[in-house]
């Protein structure tokens, strides 16, 4: 039986859904429904692991892990480059690098783009909401759908492309950059936004999303254009 806030919010009227800047729209990207495995039954041994995790995610909350994880709940450009820069070896603006800074915002268009066909598909209840529990980020809870956006993870899909896409452009900090990205998608487990199949699925999405994203033109032009401004900063190569 559902849960009586989460028909409630059926009620509601829906959003229009946002859409980013990007290179690729979501039907020219993989359909990650076709390759991916649907989310894990409630009966599963799969879904048991992903009650775990969100009860591992539960206890950090206390830690410096959790406080960072909250940080984390924000997927602006202007977060993203913050929270890249020591990995990557400095910050990523518009002002400074205005090239870079255009291929890292459509990249990410095309992360968030490529979770949306499994998210219209699966409508899975993120976790929060379906124990019926509040999260560290109270201020999310109305704004993200609570029961039919959960599976794959949007801000996995953005973080983990943009990590990808920044180990392109300096792969000599490639482990630091990957390291960065993992822990950005494990926040939304540890603030139970997520299950841990959900930000798992979303890597790949993404992964396959940048591997189908260089074999586009605007998309190959625009990354020479970047590399060519890093190396002039010392990062990379032409």
């Amino acid at each position: 039986m559902a849960l009586p806030f989460i028909a409630a919010a059926q009620d509601e009227k829906p959003k229009k859904e946002w859409k980013p800047e990007t290179f690729l729209e979501t039907d020219q990207l993989p359909d990650e429904t076709y390759y991916l495995p649907a989310p894990p039954k409630e009966s599963s041994i799969a879904f048991t692991s992903d009650v775990l995790r969100y009860e591992w995610g539960k206890l950090q909350r206390s830690t410096e892990r959790g406080e960072q994880a909250v940080r984390d709940a924000d997927w602006t450009m202007q977060y993203m480059m913050s929270y890249f820069a020591s990995a990557f070896g400095m910050e990523i603006t518009k002002e400074e690098l205005p090239e870079t800074y255009e291929l890292l915002k459509k990249t990410m268009g095309v992360g968030n783009n490529s979770v949306r066909k499994g998210k219209r598909k699966y409508k899975r209840t993120r976790p929060f909401a379906f124990f019926n529990e509040s999260t560290p980020v109270p201020e999310d809870e109305k704004n993200r759908k609570r029961n039919d956006d959960s599976y794959p993870s949007g801000h996995t899909g953005r973080g983990w492309i943009c990590a990808l896409m920044l180990t392109e452009l300096n792969p000599e900090r490639q482990n630091e950059i990957l390291k960065a990205g993992y822990e950005y998608c494990e926040s939304r487990v540890i603030v139970g936004y997520h299950y841990q199949s959900d930000v798992d699925a979303a890597r790949v999405a993404s992964s396959a999303a940048f591997a189908r994203l260089h074999a586009d033109k605007e998309f190959r032009k625009q990354l020479k254009k970047a590399k060519k401004e890093l190396k002039e900063k010392g990062i990379g190569e032409e």
